[in-house]
């Protein structure tokens, strides 16, 4: 805005502006400054379910925090899951590690011990990823996902995702008959050995239905 000094000389003063369109005004796009694509998991009440449903579980971790499948973080990843398999009435049944993402096969008693042993999990992971990176703030890009498995064949499916994941994602031919190191096909003997990420199954669709 210009002003005109008792000389007559212009003078520009710069005020606040109030009111119109300005550059970054409006509720931050949180996502899209993540780098991520999609609406993101809604903050809805999730929907309770049985005990002997499993449930498939996914959790999408930000840019930054590092690729999981290397060795340091697929460590501190399977120490987590070690520590969380059989805590706050979840049980951990099979996992996957991706590169930005984990997977998991769950049993759990309903709805709350869900969310309890998933943010009892999450934290504990965090707190260690952020040391090794020397980072700090959040690490995961949203709220866990996840779908209650009614049926045998929706069970099956749902198996056989999480431990095939990586070739789904995989760049490189993978032989046939080739097993993820990083997830939990390895443990298929029951019941898994005592230093395994997971325990053995107890709800039918994960000991018998899947199978069918």
């Amino acid at each position: 805005m210009l002003f005109k000094l008792d000389d007559g000389a212009p003078m520009r003063l710069k005020l606040p502006e109030w009111g119109g369109k300005r550059r970054g005004a409006g509720r931050p796009r949180t996502r899209a400054h993540l780098g991520l694509v999609g609406p993101g998991v809604p903050h809805l009440r999730r929907a309770d379910f049985a005990a002997r449903h499993p449930v498939h579980v996914t959790m999408r971790l930000q840019p930054g925090v590092g690729y999981l499948r290397s060795y340091q973080r697929a460590k501190i990843v399977e120490d987590a899951l070690r520590a969380a398999r059989e805590r706050f009435g979840v049980r951990i049944i099979h996992y996957s590690i991706q590169g930005n993402h984990l997977h998991f096969i769950v049993e759990a008693e309903g709805q709350a011990a869900l969310s309890r042993g998933m943010q009892g999990f999450a934290t504990r992971l965090a707190r260690r990823l952020n040391a090794l990176s020397g980072r700090r703030g959040g690490v995961f890009a949203d709220r866990y996902h996840a779908h209650a498995l009614k049926t045998p064949r929706e069970t099956r499916n749902a198996v056989r995702y999480v431990l095939a994941n990586y070739r789904h994602h995989a760049l490189e031919h993978l032989p046939p008959g080739w097993t993820d190191p990083l997830a939990s096909a390895r443990f298929t003997a029951l019941p898994p050995p005592a230093e395994a990420p997971v325990v053995a199954p107890s709800v039918w669709l994960l000991r018998v239905g899947w199978r069918l």
